[in-house]
């Protein structure tokens, strides 16, 4: 169950107003359903620096629409309607709010898995169907090793590297070991599977500004002196969702830091393979303090849920292995020995090259439409960060984009603590053509356009 971020809309002329107009396009974008909690209002209160009145006037005009209702002794909860199972989200036509790569017709990927799965099997198909070794395979390792070296500029060790079943069980695994009964920082604005892993460990984050050049240094040592992190979480490269790539130095940077106070960095860099120049993996700047996770996911495809895990030592390995056995003992054995071959074969390469090509053609193209507005992108990305105009909340114009047929992403999805960022985030990968992608474009530039929201609610 979703228990609602509280905020106030932008341009509200009272509090409580802005209050109840968050509450409401937060419902309509159903980024809280049916049956969802609401804090009490006590929380709410405290969170938004207002008095209780406030916020019961506000909970009051959002109950008058017959959106919420009090539950004696239970708090109060979005109301579940007979034809909204608490489980539904309103559904777009477009829904570019998956960040996944694009599919072109010239990478050839529905073929090459038919023939590549039916080759493995073909040969020894009893191999694939038992379970292996937890860190995965000597010939798997090797792969990753081979898949490696350009972004660690030399081969990284095979005895510290784990093969995991996505990039997503070894992040959680790896927040268990690290940050267990402490606290993480991360950027202002992060990739919501920290966020959900972090809740199911009860790991507190804390936010770190940006710029655009990710995370910066002196607000992590800022809550590395005041917190005391045990680690920082970064997405070096084509930062989702901000974009942001950081260059040689601000690496360094954060390397540095994480020695002086003895932080852990989990580097997660599934966009590394987009840029057309790699840029050293902080794993090589601070080797023992950093884990290193590399899914295949992002620059081929999410059918392929094989990511690779370059731990600090060969102590690490044993661990992560030992703790991705409690929820996800290791990739599909069948995708890691496809993974394995593409990598030797130049396959996956070639994957990764088409798709590159096929990104930069869609962000010139939403370069093209989307002129007249604000927004971070990297030539190669799978998605932009847009600024919204001044009168738009990002939560408002998601929810305007959804019921007008387009699923975009709203700054609340990523950020940690109160957002004061009106930006939001478009995928451009998941559009299964240029065709529908432009239409989608064109779409969201003339919403962008609009003068102003309304709710569509009689008030």
């Amino acid at each position: 169950m979703t228990l609602w971020k509280p905020r106030i809309a932008a341009n509200a002329r009272y509090k409580h107003q802005g209050i109840a107009d968050a509450l409401k396009a937060d419902i309509a974008a159903g980024l809280i359903k049916s049956g969802d909690a609401l804090p009490p209002q006590r929380d709410i209160a405290r969170e938004l620096g207002v008095d209780l009145t406030t916020v019961t006037r506000a909970l009051n005009e959002v109950r008058r629409l017959d959106l919420i209702e009090a539950r004696t002794g239970s708090g109060t909860f979005v109301k579940i309607r007979p034809d909204q199972p608490a489980t539904a989200t309103p559904a777009a036509e477009l829904d570019l709010s998956m960040n996944i790569p694009p599919q072109p017709a010239d990478a050839g990927l529905p073929g090459r898995i038919a023939h590549g799965v039916s080759a493995l099997l073909a040969g020894a198909p009893s191999h694939f169907l038992s379970y292996q070794e937890s860190t995965g395979t000597e010939a798997s390792r090797h792969a990753a090793v081979q898949w490696l070296t350009a972004r660690f500029g030399a081969a990284p060790a095979a005895d510290r590297l784990v093969v995991a079943g996505g990039a997503q069980s070894a992040l959680f695994a790896i927040c268990s070991l690290v940050a267990t009964k402490g606290s993480i920082c991360a950027g202002a604005e992060t990739y919501p599977g920290l966020k959900s892993a972090a809740a199911a460990l009860s790991v507190t984050i804390h936010p770190l500004a940006m710029d655009e050049h990710g995370v910066i240094p002196d607000s992590f040592e800022e809550c590395c002196r005041h917190h005391s992190p045990k680690a920082i979480y970064v997405i070096p490269s084509i930062d989702n969702p901000t974009t942001a790539t950081m260059p040689l130095e601000r690496r360094q940077a954060i390397a540095e830091v994480a020695a002086r106070h003895k932080v852990a960095i989990i580097e997660d860099d599934p966009y590394a393979e987009l840029l057309d120049r790699p840029l050293p993996a902080i794993a090589t700047l601070a080797p023992g303090l950093t884990w290193h996770i590399a899914t295949l996911s992002k620059c081929a495809t999410p059918a392929l849920r094989v990511a690779y895990v370059v731990c600090p030592s060969v102590l690490d390995v044993l661990k992560l292995a030992s703790s991705l056995r409690a929820s996800n003992p290791g990739a599909s054995p069948l995708l890691a020995a496809l993974a394995t071959n593409w990598i030797e074969d130049g396959t996956l390469q070639q994957i990764a090259l088409a798709i590159r090509a096929e990104s930069r053609a869609r962000q010139s193209l939403a370069s093209a439409i989307l002129k007249d507005w604000t927004y971070a992108a990297e030539p190669a990305g799978h998605h932009l960060w847009l600024t919204l105009p001044a009168q738009w909340s990002a939560s408002e114009f998601a929810a305007l984009a959804r019921r007008s047929g387009l699923g975009i992403v709203p700054a609340s999805a990523f950020s940690i603590g109160a957002s004061a960022t009106e930006a939001v985030r478009v995928s451009l990968g998941a559009a299964p053509d240029r065709a529908t992608l432009e239409n989608g474009l064109v779409l969201l530039d003339r919403l962008l356009h609009e003068p102003q929201f309304t709710t569509g609610l009689i008030v």
